[in-house]
């Protein structure tokens, strides 16, 4: 009688361990005409003791979230570069049922970044919830060519989850980005310095990236900073690839604690590579966007 109870314990184990294996490999391949949630690439938040040099949001390592959404983007019909357009973002359950309640984060309810595919053309834009699972935004695409546009949303009670769409504007596309590895540049009367935690940046391994801005005139500290969206900095990281995915996309935040005039950012890259950085800060209310590339081994 024990050997036969033995036997069911072990048939049921192989059964649930199979069963939790095939969903776990399940992926639905998005298309660019109903691109769809993939992964969310925010990073898993540490669950040890809190650090206080550390934001509480800052990521720590890349990881796939349930798939839980769907999303649609809907462009007129007569887009054009340098025009404005209302873009409109529908988000719906798996079975294409609206999804009606989102949770605010990091201060507003969607952040939409746009890029074009050769990651010359930046935007970070906040969708107005029209209800029923639908956002709006008004934008600008500024040249003919493939954009590539990550919607990063929590539904309530949900894991966060990134959609990403695409959207192709008529007319001959620019010619790829210059990849510029200079560490140091000058946006208006910021300047900006970007170091790294280790010499050579390496994937799957966590580095902190660090932004010291001066003022350009004496190259003194700025003492002017400001809260971006709730915390010291934003900095959207992305790879340059063929074809855009979510895998690309990194979102981090600034760490607490640091210098006057610096912040600083953990993450880590998931492939080898040429990355851009948009690190995103509010000076007495004007908002500085300082990009860089990187190389990832």
């Amino acid at each position: 009688m024990k050997r036969w109870l033995v036997w069911i314990s072990i048939a049921s184990t192989l059964f649930i361990i199979q069963a939790c294996s095939s969903q776990v490999n399940s992926k639905e391949t998005p298309t660019a005409a109903s691109p769809v949630s993939d992964k969310n690439h925010h990073g898993e938040h540490s669950m040890d003791e809190p650090d206080e040099n550390k934001s509480p949001d800052s990521h720590q390592e890349h990881t796939e979230n349930t798939k839980v959404t769907q999303a649609k983007l809907t462009v007129p019909g007569n887009i054009t570069a340098t025009k404005p357009i209302s873009l409109v973002i529908d988000v719906q359950d798996l079975d294409g049922k609206p999804i009606d309640n989102f949770e605010t984060f990091q201060e507003k309810l969607m952040h939409l970044i746009v890029v074009s595919d050769n990651l010359q053309y930046f935007s970070h834009l906040h969708p107005n919830y029209q209800q029923k699972g639908r956002f709006e935004v008004q934008t600008t695409f500024p040249t003919a060519g493939g954009y590539t546009l990550f919607s990063d949303y929590k539904p309530a009670q949900k894991p966060e989850q990134v959609s990403v769409l695409k959207t192709q504007i008529p007319g001959t596309a620019t010619s790829p980005a210059k990849v510029d590895l200079n560490t140091t540049k000058t946006f208006g009367n910021t300047k900006a310095l970007l170091t790294a935690s280790q010499p050579i940046i390496k994937a799957g391994e966590e580095v902190t990236l660090m932004f010291n801005l001066q003022n350009t005139a004496n190259n003194q500290p700025i003492t002017d900073l400001q809260a971006y969206l709730g915390e010291r900095g934003h900095l959207v990281i992305i790879k340059q690839s063929s074809q855009l995915t979510a895998a690309d996309y990194i979102h981090a935040h600034a760490i607490k604690g640091t210098p006057a005039g610096q912040v600083h950012f953990m993450t880590s890259f998931p492939k080898p590579g040429k990355y851009k950085l948009w690190g995103q800060f509010n000076r007495n209310g004007k908002i500085i966007r300082a990009n860089f590339w990187v190389n990832v081994v």
